[in-house]
């Protein structure tokens, strides 16, 4: 274990150029000079995905490499990192940024950055690999998804960041309970992606990136396209009900479009699956919003439930994809009771508006006013909560379990339909 805890050992050096060669592609990432769309985080967007001769090449020579088996948020955070959506990162953290950011939320640059991205490794794994040794990345399913070049081994204090990062160390917390599970042994250093294997394409959460994917780069065109300037995200995981629909609207009054990104990665398991979620969506954006204004795509990080942290890291993930402004509902992200109700909002304050380059738009909680007839909220209502149609996502469940659909007021009827029928499938 002192191998692994120690710091950089004798590097192992290629005879070609194969890694010049594979920085090359991308890697200086893309800005937005000229597009009038915000510009990513630390300036340049990140691309590490491989193409042609150089993905060929390397995914010829990842079958000699150690392997490493990537977990599910692991493999998601890969794939946000090569793809842009966490620049300016452009592998797994080292201890250096790790350690600052767990205790400042900040990049050893000093650039804000307020959750940790890094790689579990089995310990007697980690042992095995030489700082400067590539290794090969795998899914769950043994399939070869990448390469890395591994520039740091360390250990974290699990119970440290758990306190930090979630602000407990309770493990009926989800988030917290993940970091337990997984090994205290991380490695560092920067990562390149292959292009999946058409099998990978057409499986589960892969199917759903290939219909709904919609990488930093791919969003931005697309805002140039439409001639959007001021861009709103939204990030949910739970079906839309009318509470987000009059949060969304009432951000649309104020800029050009909004990106409407629900998040894919892992969840909780008694959460709706995302394939369901995404069919709400467009269910709902197909009658109740203007097709022009509202661009539909999947967020494909993992649920960390970070609460506070994980407002933050939300914000900067969709600034990368070219939204200027950045929805935060009350208790963003959170889970349980962990979170203050304005704890989410509140974090926001700690980072100058410069540092953070988007602009967060804070709401109260939406509901159904019977005396007012209309969506309202506690800033605009002066009526008590016997006037309020509110439901929490148990009892919502249970109704729709049950074959009774919530009511109108709650959530649209073509929304409801749709998770009635999904529901009625796990029965």
């Amino acid at each position: 274990m002192s191998d692994v805890m120690g710091g950089k050992g004798t590097s192992v050096e290629y005879g070609d150029n194969l890694v010049e060669r594979m920085r090359g592609v991308g890697a200086d990432g893309h800005g937005a000079e000229g597009s009038g769309l915000i510009a990513p985080h630390g300036g340049k967007l990140i691309d590490r995905e491989l193409r042609g001769e150089e993905a060929e090449e390397a995914r010829n020579r990842a079958a000699a490499y150690p392997a490493v088996r990537l977990t599910g948020q692991a493999w998601a955070d890969a794939r946000c990192i090569a793809t842009g959506v966490y620049s300016p990162l452009g592998g797994f953290m080292t201890r250096r940024d790790y350690w600052r950011v767990v205790d400042e939320m900040r990049l050893a640059s000093g650039l804000v950055w307020s959750m940790p991205v890094v790689l579990p490794v089995d310990a007697e794994e980690a042992g095995h690999v030489r700082d400067g040794q590539f290794v090969r990345l795998e899914d769950r399913r043994g399939r070869i998804v990448g390469i890395m070049r591994v520039e740091d081994r360390f250990v974290r204090d699990a119970s440290y960041e758990a306190q930090q990062v979630f602000r407990t160390r309770d493990e009926a917390h989800p988030g917290v309970a993940r970091l337990y599970a997984e090994s205290r042994v991380l490695l560092g250093g920067e990562i390149w992606l292959l292009p999946p294997s058409p099998e990978a394409e057409a499986t589960g959460g892969e199917g759903l990136l290939a219909r709904y994917g919609l990488t930093p780069m791919e969003t931005r065109a697309e805002f140039g396209r439409r001639g959007w300037r001021r861009v709103v995200g939204f990030q949910t995981r739970n079906p839309v009900h009318r509470a987000h629909e009059y949060i969304q609207k009432c951000a649309l009054e104020t800029v050009d479009g909004m990106l409407l990104h629900p998040l894919v990665g892992e969840t909780k398991a008694d959460d709706v699956p995302a394939a369901v979620r995404m069919k709400s969506y467009e269910t709902l954006l197909d009658t109740y919003f203007p097709q022009e204004r509202v661009l539909l795509a999947a967020f494909p990080a993992a649920m960390r439930y970070a609460g506070p942290r994980e407002a933050v890291f939300h914000a900067l993930c969709r600034k990368n994809y070219g939204c200027s402004h950045f929805i935060v509902g009350r208790d963003h992200a959170g889970v349980g009771n962990y979170y203050g109700t304005y704890d989410a909002q509140r974090i926001f304050d700690e980072f100058r508006a410069d540092e953070l380059g988007i602009q967060p738009l804070f709401f109260e909680h939406a509901f159904y006013c019977r005396r007012c007839a209309a969506m309202a909220t506690e800033a605009t209502c002066p009526h008590g909560e016997t006037e309020r149609v509110t439901l929490s996502g148990t009892k919502v469940r249970e109704m729709l379990r049950a074959g009774q659909a919530p009511p109108p007021e709650f959530t649209r009827p073509e929304v409801a339909s749709v998770l009635m029928r999904a529901i009625r499938a796990e029965v």
